[in-house]
């Protein structure tokens, strides 16, 4: 298998199926001399776990509980990075195969059982293997030391559910976002996503949303023209994340209805820096930042291992053909309800991994 490793300078590689030994990632290209906090790196994990929040249960998520226990094998020395590989390792503590018996022959719905099994011939069946969410644990734990490079910069990076269960938040309060379960920011609207979802739950659908994510604190001059620009490689890491099935950056789809004049951000001078009156463009223009914040939206699908019953097919093992019979299928297990909340984490660090590369690139492209 090839395809898993992202970054030019900043490299990540990650490794492991959802119900292995363990996951972890490799990165290599980070410099040496960066404050390396294995605490921050444990609190990003924190935030993708499922389970409680605060006191609550929170029942949009799976109730497979890992406790995702970071540990650095290398290129760390007295907190500080040694400019050598950086390798990171999460143990699984709370596989139950069991529950994926009847998955040997048969493709979930929506899942990438079949495209796997077509690609490869084989495929881990134990929880999805290296197509399962659990994937991302590793992003996460990379994205928290990419974070490291990123403060030393003044970048900032904030994802929160916009929408979920077919409910928006009314309005936008930053400080409300790890103030209740969905990681929205509205509370209020969280408390009505949460409503729905249980109702979900308990007909045993699941249900999708929308992530916005706004990043300040970047420079002008990241990204790399032609086909390695900000936004393609920001794209690329965003719909390598298994649930995202869309991104648009600023204004997004809602400029096919504008004109020139509304789209373009028009440009002042203030104090002799270059200021944007608008933000159509999300901060990105030509493929380089232009300075303003940058700010993309992702298109979240329900999650698929969903527990009513499901049309599918499974492999026809009376002959050697390889042929497919129909079946139906009951999922077993324990799987979310709606991704939001725990996929905020990850898109903040995929985001991180991104720009940490891109500016690592750029302190190359010029003296």
């Amino acid at each position: 298998m090839s395809g898993n490793t992202i970054g030019t300078v900043f490299k990540v590689t990650t490794f492991g199926e959802s119900h292995g030994q363990a996951l972890g990632a490799v990165i290599d290209g980070c410099p040496a001399g960066i404050p390396i906090s294995i605490e921050k790196i444990q609190a990003a994990l924190d935030k993708r776990r499922p389970g409680a929040h605060g006191d609550k249960l929170n029942v949009a998520v799976t109730s497979r509980s890992e406790p995702d226990t970071v540990e650095i094998l290398s290129g760390v020395f007295d907190g500080i990075s040694e400019g050598t590989p950086i390798a990171l390792l999460i143990r699984n503590t709370s596989q139950r195969s069991k529950d994926y018996g009847n998955l040997a022959t048969t493709f979930r719905p929506g899942h990438a059982d079949f495209t796997y099994y077509e690609k490869y011939g084989t495929r881990d069946y134990r929880g999805g293997g290296r197509s399962s969410g659990r994937e991302t644990a590793a992003r996460v734990a990379a994205g928290a030391i990419a974070q490291m490079i990123l403060d030393a910069v003044g970048v900032k990076i904030t994802a929160y559910t916009e929408r979920a269960a077919g409910i928006s938040c009314k309005t936008i309060q930053l400080d409300h976002i790890e103030q209740n379960p969905m990681r929205a920011a509205d509370n209020e609207a969280a408390k009505a996503m949460t409503a729905k979802i249980e109702e979900l739950r308990k007909n045993g659908d699941s249900t999708g949303g929308i992530i916005a994510c706004q990043i300040t604190g970047v420079p002008a001059g990241l990204g790399e023209p032609v086909f390695d620009k900000l936004d393609a490689e920001l794209a690329k890491a965003m719909l390598s994340v298994g649930a995202v099935k869309g991104i648009e950056f600023g204004s997004g789809f809602a400029v096919a209805d504008m004109t020139g004049s509304s789209n373009n951000d028009s440009m002042r001078s203030s104090d002799g820096t270059a200021q944007f009156v608008t933000n159509n463009a999300g901060g990105i223009l030509g493929g380089i930042s232009n300075g303003n914040e940058i700010y993309f939206r992702l298109a979240i699908k329900p999650v698929p291992s969903i527990f009513k019953p499901q049309q599918t097919i499974q492999v026809d093992q009376s002959d050697d053909a390889n042929h497919f019979a129909e079946t139906d299928l009951t999922i077993q297990g324990r799987h979310d309800i709606c991704l939001c909340p725990r996929i905020v984490p990850v898109i903040e660090a995929m985001a991180a991994i991104v720009l940490a590369d891109m500016y690592l690139r750029q302190r190359c492209a010029k003296i």
